[in-house]
């Protein structure tokens, strides 16, 4: 392999969460060559083809997105909540995972995975003799040797990630959605709180022996329908925190099986989004219908993410409305005392409403469901509780019913 293919520049990105000042609260990405990349790309095709990843394996997997493993932990929770039936859930979180996996626990997993020793001296290649420098507000340090982890940014560590936390859990890991994970991030679930604390353990016992290190500050338990005196979780003596709510994936899933605090993230989202686009949707020599085009390419997507696992009640349907409409008027410059309809501005936008794209995505997503067999595995725990006699609160499956009725072929070509 040529040796300009082996130097990186590491640029530290802050994850936008905790303390600048602390080093713990960045992450670690390297510039690496571009030809190195389709290099990556050749080898990690060739892999795919021989290597058979566990269904609990949700990332960077073909066929599969973020949407699958907060479809199928949200409607599990769902199913308790209606039920009324403790769930008891662990959100797992990994030190520096990239950086700690022990190169010669690589080597070892990709052969136990089937990979030919050809493709394995092929990696080895790769992280042989690789170098880096560290690029920085103030400068860049000097060069020196990168001997322990996977590259971050490197188009083929997802997957060599993939095959050791498939050969580390192989021996304990439940099926989906009981144990799922994207990448790094892992949730264990349970029915009761003695077998989400040694499902815990396992994990740490199989991680730590492999190199690899659990946080105690970052890993969070949730129970959903909590009863009293139903205790909390601890990891080798000691206690872990214990949330109402946590973001799994970019949602925001709640241990009352609400969603009101998720709605609210969209609506910030969707004026994150709005704000970093700012000087194109006010621009007046920019015509409404390119700003349309903008609004739904940066704006609404951001909003939309993940709602299709989401029962939305009519009043938070309302609230991510009035939130769009708002920043289609001032995209328009248009006020409230211009007294100009909201049908107007969204056709002069050609912008459909929200409350539409929201049922044609979780229909989309019901069709999708019903059609991949991969995905029968994760809809099987839909009778895992049985339903109060008295009428439960709407879920995903009624929303799916009830989104059948409605036509949106006027809206379709938004």
């Amino acid at each position: 392999m040529p040796e300009e293919w082996r130097r990186s520049v590491l640029v530290p990105i802050f994850k936008n969460k905790g303390d600048m000042q602390s080093c713990s609260n960045y992450r670690g990405i390297k510039l690496m060559s571009h030809t190195m990349k389709l290099w990556e790309r050749v080898v990690e095709a060739r892999l795919r083809k021989v290597v058979d990843i566990c269904e609990q394996q949700y990332g960077f997997m073909p066929r599969k997105s973020t949407t699958d493993a907060i479809f199928a932990l949200r409607i599990l929770m769902e199913k308790y909540r209606d039920g009324q039936r403790e769930l008891h859930c662990v959100f797992v979180d990994l030190e520096k995972e990239y950086d700690r996996v022990p190169r010669e626990e690589l080597w070892y997993c990709m052969r136990n995975s089937g990979v030919a020793e050809k493709y394995v001296r092929v990696v080895q290649d790769m992280y042989e003799r690789s170098r880096t420098v560290v690029r920085c507000a103030v400068g860049q340090t000097e060069e020196f040797n990168v001997e322990v982890g996977l590259h971050q940014g490197s188009a083929l560590s997802p997957f060599l990630f993939a095959i050791v936390m498939d050969q580390l859990s192989e021996e304990f890991r439940q099926e989906s959605p009981w144990t799922m994970m994207f990448a790094d991030d892992i949730v264990i679930c349970s029915e009761s709180r003695e077998q989400v604390e040694e499902n815990l353990e396992r994990w740490r016992f199989a991680l730590e022996r492999r190199g690899m290190k659990v946080s105690r500050s970052k890993t969070e338990y949730m129970c959903v329908n909590e009863r009293e005196g139903s205790g909390t979780v601890r990891l080798q003596g000691e206690e872990v925190k214990k949330v109402q709510e946590f973001k799994y994936l970019g949602s925001t899933v709640q241990s009352n099986g609400e969603c009101g605090k998720e709605v609210k993230k969209r609506v910030q989202a969707g004026w994150n989004g709005w704000r970093k686009v700012l000087g194109v949707l006010c621009d007046r020599k920019i015509s409404a219908r390119i700003k349309g085009k903008v609004y739904r390419t940066v704006v609404r997507l951001a909003m939309l993410y993940g709602l299709e696992t989401v029962s939305l009640r009519k009043r938070q349907e309302s609230e991510l409305e009035v939130a769009e409409l708002k920043m289609l008027r001032f995209s328009l410059g248009v006020t409230r005392l211009d007294r100009i309809r909201n049908e107007y501005i969204r056709g002069t936008a050609h912008v459909g409403r929200l409350g539409d794209k929201v049922r044609e995505a979780r229909l989309r997503w019901f069709g999708h469901v019903q059609r991949r067999e991969i995905t029968s595995e994760s809809v099987k725990h839909h009778q895992c509780a049985v339903k109060r006699n008295n009428l439960p609160p709407q879920d995903i499956d009624d929303e799916a019913k009830t989104s059948a009725s409605v036509s949106l072929l006027e809206n379709v070509s938004y």
